[in-house]
């Protein structure tokens, strides 16, 4: 019972310590090799068009990077 306990508490902590550093740095959890980006992907799938919700995705990120750009200015 000991042992299943100390291994419980070792995972808890490994997945405590993975959502911090998602919730900190907002980077997705990559393999050693670096994930589709090193092979030349750019996205997941191969649709010469993105779709819809990607399309407003993109749109709120760039509104809110011109945001961010013009308070950095101020």
């Amino acid at each position: 019972m000991e042992v299943f306990i100390a291994a419980f508490i070792f995972f808890l902590l490994a997945f405590v310590g993975m959502a911090l550093g998602y919730i900190f740095k907002r980077k997705s959890i990559q393999g050693s090799c670096g994930g589709l980006g090193s092979i030349g992907v750019e996205k997941v799938c191969d649709c010469p068009e993105p779709c819809d919700a990607r399309k407003k995705r993109m749109a709120r990120e760039a509104v809110r990077h011109a945001q961010l750009e013009k308070n950095r200015i101020l």
